[in-house]
């Protein structure tokens, strides 16, 4: 049976230990000195080098060699015994299970023994946060006052679950993600010695996945290196079910024109085709970073192509600082819930509608209720007020108030060329800027007054999009092409377009619940 890549390629000196400079320099002037410790802990994520740098510490302490600094030298018989798993005086601990209060006492009794070949017995406790608390109470004493032949190394990935009195007793070290420059230039260095031939492309693709994991790096290459074939970006994205760029793009670009629709459509065809619910939440996360970069002027650490670049300059002047932080802040934990659902495609279609939602006004506590429809006859006689409300037309029609002497009656020439035309509208801003359309489109009411176009949106932030430069003169350009007239244009939000409670209406009685929560119109007052 052939060893996996991971072990094969297990560092066996020093300088072979990638990202941890800051641990192997301190553990090495440490072996130079004498001055090793008798308990080290070796915290940090998984994959990145704990359980590695602990057996090249063991080896070091009990290497052959007369040059200090040359240790661990590779060559004598201790070091070549530690090379094949058959040295002695190493003992590897799995804590997950070993947990019990006996097992740590048994491990007490046998520590007073002399080691069997080398100076030092090295026993190294991997994932030590899974010791019961009996256990770590036996194990005080022996860390507190161990014998002089004995070293322990504990290693753990939550370090938060080690208790204050054991890591007082050890001396720390802290081990860090590896960047994705590094873990790249290590597989291609990896897949020369094995002969693979993958692209540059799918080396990133699998540093970034591995999330500064080496182990994980390794592992992924070499399962996507069990094809025989040549790996390439593709290729590495079907296997390891991660998703296009474009549907990323896709997905941010219904968000910004305010599309839920087409936005749901875009997550469903993406994990139709196999992308991992949790991963493609991951993917929308890393990109949004991106942009996130890029409005705080680190553009330059963004990697990218040139074309990339420009669409993600596009998206991120799109987004105000403050939304883009609550947008990343939904969809990471997204791709932390994914996992757990019992649908997992429901917590990312849940972060893309909250995404859409506004959230309210710090100091309002209560929903913000719904507008009542602009639409209304008022008649009052005596000291008797009669309201009757009827449901609201639909949001979507031009809407216009007979009341208002200002605003454009139904039977406008205007008005009625502006409905007329307002399919050919869209799609001419549709031609000159998608983005436009979409925010145009997703306006839920039109109303003309004093040649004003009073467009009305369900959130601020939409209105706050539409409301840019850029966006009202490719439709105020348009208007002039189709209507021959100049049309100032406005934006309001569903809030800002409330009309007022007639007098002598109780704010919170049913009448007014009628109008502003469930839609309806003031038809008639008596």
């Amino acid at each position: 049976m052939s060893q996996v890549l991971y072990r094969k390629w297990r560092p066996h000196e020093w300088g072979e230990v990638i990202g941890q400079e800051h641990v192997v320099q301190t553990l090495r002037n440490a072996v130079v000195a004498k001055r090793v410790a008798h308990a080290y802990l070796f915290a940090g994520p998984r994959g990145t080098g704990k359980t590695t740098t602990a057996r090249l510490l063991a080896k070091a302490v009990n290497c052959l060699e007369e040059d200090l600094s040359l240790r661990p030298c590779n060559h004598c018989a201790h070091c070549q015994a530690v090379n094949a798993g058959r040295f002695l005086d190493l003992i590897e601990i799995d804590a997950a299970s070993n947990t019990s209060v006996d097992d740590v006492r048994d491990l007490r009794d046998k520590i007073n023994f002399s080691p069997n070949q080398g100076r030092y017995k090295v026993y190294i406790i991997d994932e030590v946060h899974m010791l019961s608390t009996a256990a770590f109470n036996a194990l005080l004493k022996t860390l507190e006052e161990p014998p002089s032949h004995a070293i322990f190394i504990l290693a753990t990935t939550e370090v938060h679950k080690i208790p204050a009195t054991v890591l007082s007793r050890c001396q720390r070290h802290e081990f860090r993600r590896i960047p994705v420059a590094e873990i790249v230039s290590h597989l291609k260095t990896l897949a020369k010695g094995e002969n693979i031939r993958v692209s540059d492309e799918a080396l990133t693709l699998v540093a970034r996945q591995s999330t500064g994991a080496m182990r994980d790096a390794i592992s992924l290459l070499d399962q996507l290196a069990s094809s025989g074939q040549e790996i390439t970006l593709e290729m590495a994205q079907n296997v390891l079910g991660t998703a296009a760029n474009q549907a990323v793009l896709d997905v941010i670009a219904a968000l910004l024109a305010g599309e839920p629709a087409s936005g749901l459509d875009n997550i469903h065809k993406a994990l139709d085709s196999g992308s991992d619910p949790r991963q493609f939440a991951r993917q929308i996360v890393d990109y949004l970073r991106d942009l996130l970069l890029i409005r705080m002027g680190n553009a330059d650490q963004i990697d990218a192509t040139s074309e990339m670049r420009v669409q993600m300059a596009r998206h991120a002047q799109s987004f105000e600082i403050s939304e883009l932080l609550r947008v990343i802040r939904v969809f990471n934990q997204a791709a932390n819930d994914a996992r757990g659902s019992w649908q997992p495609a429901l917590p990312i279609e849940m972060a893309f509608v909250a995404s859409l939602v506004q959230p309210p006004e710090p100091e309002q506590e209560a929903p913000a209720r719904r507008p009542a429809s602009p639409r209304a006859k008022t008649v009052q006689t005596g000291a008797t007020t009669t309201v009757t409300a009827r449901p609201a037309v639909s949001d979507a029609t031009l809407d216009e108030e007979p009341g208002d002497e200002d605003e454009a009656p139904s039977d406008s020439p205007l008005l009625r060329k502006l409905t007329d035309n307002w399919k050919k509208i869209l799609d001419m801003v549709r031609q000159k800027n998608p983005n436009t359309y979409g925010l145009l489109n997703s306006s839920k009411s039109r109303r003309l007054k004093n040649g004003i176009l009073f467009l009305g949106f369900a959130s601020d932030i939409l209105k706050h999009k539409m409301e840019k430069d850029e966006n009202i003169e490719i439709v105020q350009d348009v208007l002039v092409q189709v209507l021959e007239e100049q049309i100032t244009i406005r934006c309001q939000t569903s809030t800002s377009m409330r009309s007022e409670l007639p007098p002598n209406v109780d704010n919170d009685g049913m009448v007014a619940t009628a109008l502003n929560d469930l839609g309806g119109e003031i038809v008639d007052i008596q």
